[in-house]
């Protein structure tokens, strides 16, 4: 663990009570990292953790700010929060699938707006969580890939914006087992489980993305299972 790249960096994690984002916080502390969590449920100690509603923009920076006060800095961002409201466009409250695109992409530019000085310092970096639905569309799901769609956009963006500066990778992950699928409708829930990727699985992939020497970037990483079908 001495060797890690990762030893002693904070790195603020959204989403990181469950989930992919709770996979990614156990990650980091086994590099020998400081997670810091920001999500809706409360953590546990030891981990350090703030909740707050990331679809609203002035919590979500001010929970950053925090997060950053306490820590003394930021080294790298990782913004798995995210949520889902499936059904047909007509079917789906509007106010529903707006929250959808709160969460999920503008929540992520708040989080990452927020967290841009203290990354600027620090050389650091962004860790953003598309998905394959961010690459294809699926019926029923127009919320949850519209907010993809524009991670993804976004991401690119930022990255070109911060080259040499703070380093950008967009995490492309197929779907893996975890609660995400849980309250949905019958026919929203994923056919045969067992070809979803666990989210440890995916979490080494972050850090991979996270251990990079200076000046190598990963730009994108598509990380599914194996029988996945949502890709291609």
């Amino acid at each position: 663990m001495s060797g890690s790249p990762l030893r002693g960096a904070r790195v603020l994690v959204t989403g990181g009570a469950s989930g992919l984002g709770a996979a990614v916080v156990e990650a980091v502390s086994g590099e020998g990292g400081v997670p810091l969590v920001l999500d809706r449920a409360p953590v546990a100690a030891p981990l350090k953790g703030w909740q707050v509603d990331l679809s609203e923009r002035e919590a979500a920076e001010s929970a950053v700010a925090r997060a950053a006060e306490e820590a003394g800095g930021l080294d790298a961002v990782v913004c798995a929060a995210g949520v889902d409201r499936c059904g047909e466009l007509a079917e789906v409250p509007a106010d529903e699938w707006e929250k959808v695109i709160r969460v999920n992409l503008l929540g992520t530019a708040a989080v990452v707006r927020a967290a841009l000085p203290h990354l600027m310092r620090s050389h650091g970096r962004v860790v953003t969580v598309a998905s394959t639905l961010g690459l294809r569309g699926a019926a029923g799901a127009s919320a949850y890939c519209a907010s993809k769609f524009g991670v993804i956009g976004f991401s690119r963006a930022l990255a070109a914006e911060l080259k040499g500066r703070v380093g950008v990778t967009t995490l492309i992950p197929g779907g893996m087992d975890t609660a995400f699928f849980d309250d949905r409708p019958e026919q929203y829930k994923p056919h045969d489980r067992s070809t979803l990727n666990r989210p440890s699985d995916v979490a080494r992939s972050v850090v991979f993305a996270l251990s990079q020497p200076q000046g190598c970037e990963v730009r994108e990483l598509l990380v599914a299972g194996s029988l996945e079908d949502s890709w291609p």
